[in-house]
């Protein structure tokens, strides 16, 4: 074949057809594997992330069981609800003066809040009448968020009256997801696993989802004041479509009950409730009620806090700091020891539950005291910091309680009203926090003392509790 090619070789003419043929097939393919090339590497770092999300979130039997998914479901939840507070804070509280601040949160907590606090009881008895709906129910929360965050973004630019019915539905659908996420962890615990540990990597994953859509709600905003919502809008999609892929388990209702949040038998039988036949599966426990109560009051603190140190530090910023950099700073120290309290929680092993939320919520009603009588930058970070380290553990460590001391029969109608109490408990501290005087010392009191009574109200029945049954009752971890 070679010498038959010869001739045309001698022309010139075959060859250089034949080297020009070769160039034709040869270059579109190296172009070809350039782009490709490009391609990986530019989405390298998105698929890298992806595949580093998924495995950490499916590690330890989480894939398998299903709570993988719903980790990752609470990480979309938390950057969507960032992106909306990032642009409501933007048109409600930084937009204008100090004065009229104060007066448009007070509205805004007035039309929004009021509503709420009369709303979120009837939360967890609703979602009880709908066990085999917490999927759709998760979807339905996460659709009505996606709707209100557009008809916010046209109320955020206008300043129109929509602003706060849409806000207050955001709110409502928020919390109803936050009740039904707490009544469907209990059905993904993968083998091993303790339903602290379970919570506490669920808030972990949404605690990082909050971190880095943070700045990203931030710099949307420097674009346009619409564009949070329209990032919240898809996240909110997205977290619709995620709601299904849940297993089909989550919508199983076998062997469950509505739980009643009563500490003895007695407060079953009243002239209005029929008696039933077995009322101590019908009841939390005495160590519940109190560890639920000592949380409450955290949670009311935090509230407080949030809303206080918000116009303090507005009107009176860390010395040397502007304003936005002083919130920065408290915001970041309390995220922080959310984050803290979490890991702390997930690693902890204890047989008493009860010591722990005695001991978080004392080092509170310490630093709480320390932060009022040495009034500084660095206590009120630090109180953020052990605030939110608090919140976090205490919370794992009723979810704990909740299960070692409720029946399986019961235990997910009581994590629904437990949850439901405590952002009630939040919806009141914030009140508080907007009504207080821009007086640090003052203020700060006033927290210690709303901490100080849930700490003595509930700590001689913890410890009580601890006690008896600290010898007999499996160990939590």
């Amino acid at each position: 074949m070679a010498a038959a090619r010869t001739p045309q070789g001698d022309t010139g003419t075959g060859g250089s057809k034949g080297v020009k043929g070769s160039s034709r097939l040869s270059g579109p393919g190296r172009v070809g594997g350039s782009f490709r090339a490009v391609g990986r590497a530019l989405h390298l770092p998105f698929t890298g992330t992806a595949r580093g999300i998924r495995k950490a979130t499916h590690a330890h039997g989480a894939g398998e069981s299903g709570l993988g998914k719903l980790i990752e479901l609470h990480g979309v939840n938390g950057a969507g609800d960032v992106m909306i507070t990032v642009a409501l804070a933007s048109t409600v509280f930084f937009s204008v003066p100090t004065d009229e601040a104060r007066g448009r949160v007070a509205l805004y907590l007035a039309i929004t809040m009021a509503p709420f606090t009369l709303l979120a009881p009837v939360i967890g008895p609703l979602l009880d009448r709908i066990p085999h709906g917490r999927r759709a129910a998760m979807a339905g929360a996460m659709l009505a968020r996606a709707l209100l965050a557009l008809i916010l973004s046209g109320a955020v630019v206008s300043g129109s009256i929509q602003l706060y019915p849409a806000a207050l539905g955001v709110l409502v659908a928020s919390k109803a997801y936050g009740v039904v996420r707490s009544a469907v962890v209990p059905r993904l615990l993968p083998p091993g696993f303790s339903l602290v540990k379970a919570n506490s990597r669920v808030t972990l994953g949404g605690l990082l989802a909050t971190g880095i859509a943070a700045p990203i709600g931030a710099g949307l905003q420097q674009v346009g004041p619409r564009w949070p919502l329209y990032g919240a809008f898809v996240i909110f999609v997205a977290g619709t479509f995620l709601s299904f892929t849940l297993p089909p388990k989550v919508d199983s209702a076998k062997g469950e009950d509505t739980a009643l949040l009563a500490a003895d038998e007695e407060h079953l039988h009243g002239p209005h409730r029929r008696p039933v036949k077995r009322p101590g599966l019908r009841t939390v426990g005495p160590a519940v009620t109190h560890a639920l109560a000592a949380n409450a009051s955290i949670r009311c603190l935090t509230g407080f806090l949030i809303f206080f140190l918000a116009f303090l530090l507005r009107e009176h910023p860390i010395s040397g700091q502007s304003a936005a950099v002083s919130l920065g700073i408290v915001g970041v120290s309390a995220g922080v020891g959310n984050a803290l309290g979490t890991a702390v929680g997930a690693w902890l092993r204890s047989r008493a539950p009860e010591i722990i939320i005695v001991t978080v919520v004392a080092c509170v009603l310490g630093a709480a005291i320390t932060a009022a009588l040495f009034f500084g930058a660095i206590l009120v970070a630090g109180l953020a910091a052990i605030a939110g380290f608090a919140q976090a553990l205490a919370k794992l460590s009723l979810d704990a309680l909740i299960q070692r001391d409720v029946p399986e029969l019961v235990r997910t109608s009581a994590f629904a009203r437990s949850e439901t109490l405590l952002q009630m408990s939040w919806v009141l501290g914030g009140a508080v926090g907007i009504a207080m005087p821009l007086n640090g010392t003052l203020g700060l009191a006033v927290g210690a003392a709303i901490v100080g009574t849930g700490w003595l109200t509930t700590v001689r029945g913890l410890i009580g509790s601890a006690r008896r049954g600290g010898a007999t009752r499996p160990r939590v971890a």
